[in-house]
């Protein structure tokens, strides 16, 4: 039997399916579903955040979270490696939450709900309702909106932002509307603060502008000036701060993933292009397995004759395939994590078309799919935690709140002085600081450009505690002294006063202990 055949012939159990479809029916109701849609949204959040409280319940918060909420402590226009509004949204939320990861993972899951409302609204312009309701099944079968934003990082801020400007600009173009417009422009802005990645976005936007028939209309009206109006605005004290700071994290972006031969750069196009289409592979198939398009569909798919669909198509395949095309003149690397954002946009190209045709019984099996895979997870979440725990992670996830520990423990032993400054190893600095008091600062010696307020006047005044894995005892070698201009060698040379600490760390989970873990850590005493 085919795919088509196997889903269409699903079979619930009578009870489930009517719920099922009386849920349908309450999202496709013009009088019901916004109000539902906001239920299931909420509903939607709080599974998948109880699944990485419990999943995850094994290991500690992923570093580049860790980073982004050290970083975050510090309110700037501007950060040493990206742009300011992730930080500033961490930084808000944790003003109101604790610093935990279950308030983290809560975190993620709402900003993911938002942007799924975004979307939600983004379909309406172009889907009748049993296909918008597929369209939002379709966005929560990718991993983007559920597994991997469990780990907040700047790629993924960018899902809600992302899909707020195409709905503005959209929206502008087509009405012309200023407060439109205005809003065009502070999102936008707002998905250029979030990461610079957006600048294929923005691209998209520009072209299906300038290649629209419509454009005459919309370039002889205030519109596109009242956008680029108010998001260079937004944008002002941004530039300031960069300008201030010599375009730090413009020179970190293009810098952090050079490739290093045309074949490497080649091989990263092809990772990128085919990571990107596996991410939303599971939602794709299915509906071309359900509504069966024939040649003309799919062309009217892929390359749409109207031209309100044509403009979200050229958005879409610009800012997917424009990474690629310039990765191989420009010699950088791409990351197939960073198209997620823009399948925010997929689901319109898969269903607007008037040649695909989804009847009510195409529709219960997809939106049954998408309210059995959180429910599943969350029931396979115990099991989870144990295979981690039992199979080990990373050093850092494993063990780095019982680091924090021996962190702070050793440095009492030291001196009856406030921890100010964690350093070393730039994952485990970051990991370790987090289940620190907020007043720590962080100093990865690998990366110093990271960490500028860290100065050896601030280390010599206040102390430090440096730390890195142990990889390989065998041979003596420790992984701090194979870091760039063997960095903590540099800071602790000549120091009589410091202290060096062997610790092996061992995380136990329902009584089972994990793999143990070999840690160096250096305890520089401030001054008495």
């Amino acid at each position: 039997m085919s795919l088509a055949g196997k889903l269409s012939a699903l079979r619930l159990p009578p009870l489930r399916l009517k719920s099922v479809e009386r849920l349908i029916d309450m999202l496709t109701d013009p009088a019901r579903r916004e109000r539902t849609v906001l239920i299931v949204l909420a509903v939607y959040a709080a599974i998948w955040t109880l699944y990485g409280i419990i999943a995850k319940s094994s290991q500690d918060v992923q570093f580049d979270a860790a980073e982004l909420e050290v970083v975050s402590r510090d309110l700037e226009f501007g950060y040493a490696k990206h742009p300011p509004f992730a930080p500033w949204l961490v930084h808000g939320w944790f003003s109101l939450f604790p610093v935990r990861d279950w308030s983290y993972y809560l975190l993620a899951m709402a900003y993911v709900a938002l942007g799924l409302w975004i979307a939600w609204r983004l379909f309406a312009r172009f889907l009748d309702p049993d296909k918008r309701l597929v369209a939002l099944a379709c966005l929560m079968l990718v991993p983007y909106f559920n597994f991997l934003s469990l780990r907040f990082d700047h790629n993924a801020v960018l899902g809600p932002l992302w899909g707020a400007t195409a709905l503005c600009f959209i929206r502008s173009f087509e009405t012309r509307s200023t407060a439109w417009a205005a809003l065009a422009g502070a999102t936008a802005a707002a998905a250029m603060l979030g990461k610079y990645w957006s600048i294929f976005l923005l691209a998209g936007l520009l072209l299906a502008a300038l290649t629209d028939a419509r454009r005459a209309n919309y370039f002889r009206s205030a519109a596109p000036w009242v956008t680029i109006a108010i998001g260079s605005l937004c944008l002002t004290p941004h530039l300031i701060w960069l300008a201030r700071h010599d375009f730090i994290s413009f020179a970190y972006a293009l810098d952090a993933h050079p490739a290093k031969t045309i074949g490497q750069s080649f091989f990263g196009v092809a990772r990128y292009i085919a990571g990107g289409v596996g991410y939303v592979a599971v939602p794709v198939l299915i509906v071309l397995a359900l509504a069966r398009p024939g040649r003309t569909a799919l062309a009217d798919m892929l390359i749409p004759r109207a031209p309100e669909r044509r403009f979200v198509a050229v958005v879409f395949w610009t800012q997917f395939l424009l990474p690629a095309v310039l990765a191989l003149p420009f010699d950088f690397e791409l990351n197939a994590i960073w198209t997620m954002p823009g399948f925010v946009l997929l689901p319109v190209l898969l269903l607007a078309s008037p040649l695909i045709v989804l009847r009510r019984q195409v529709v219960v099996p997809i939106v049954s799919f998408a309210v059995a895979l959180p429910l599943v997870m969350l029931a396979l979440s115990p099991a989870i935690a144990i295979v981690l725990h039992i199979m080990g992670v990373s050093p850092v996830s494993a063990n780095g709140q019982l680091l924090a520990q021996q962190i702070e423990q050793e440095w009492r032993r030291t001196t009856d002085k406030p921890l100010r400054i964690v350093g070393g190893a730039f994952d485990l600095a970051y990991v370790a600081a987090f289940y620190l008091p907020k007043q720590t600062l962080v100093f990865p010696v690998n990366e110093p450009q990271n960490a500028p307020e860290v100065t050896p006047a601030l280390v010599a005044r206040d102390g430090a505690v440096l730390t890195c894995f142990i990889l390989d005892d065998r041979v003596g070698v420790h992984y701090c002294e194979t870091l760039p201009n063997v960095a903590i060698n540099l800071v602790v040379a000549d120091n009589p006063k410091v202290r060096r600490v062997e610790v092996t760390l061992t995380r136990r989970y329902l009584g089972i202990a994990g793999k143990p873990g070999r840690y160096l850590i250096y305890i520089i005493p401030p001054p008495a």
